[in-house]
């Protein structure tokens, strides 16, 4: 038996990347890394339909979700970007030890 439920934060986390253009500019390891990392630091809320969601959802709440999501990636990109430098430094000094 498969149940046709999904987390509704993923599919608001996948508008903004399209709206942001990040689906087409970045790699795509890089972007399931993001939406990884993203997902993580957000709550989840499971749905059914998606277009029960669009009709019944209050557009306040739609907003809060937006930001929350807004403000998960942007910690995330940041968190990646800091991993990424410490693992190319970390590949450099082993590099200068050979």
């Amino acid at each position: 038996m498969q149940l046709d439920i999904r987390n509704y934060y993923e599919v608001l986390l996948m508008d903004v990347l399209r709206d942001e253009g990040l689906i087409d500019e970045l790699p795509e390891d890089y972007l399931a890394d993001l939406c990884c990392v993203t997902l993580n630091q957000l709550p989840v809320r499971y749905i059914r339909h998606l277009v029960d969601t669009y009709f019944f959802e209050d557009y306040n709440e739609l907003q809060e979700m937006r930001r929350e999501i807004y403000s998960a990636l942007e910690k995330s990109r940041a968190f990646l970007k800091a991993n990424l430098q410490k693992e190319l430094q970390r590949q450099q000094e082993l590099e200068e030890q050979e």
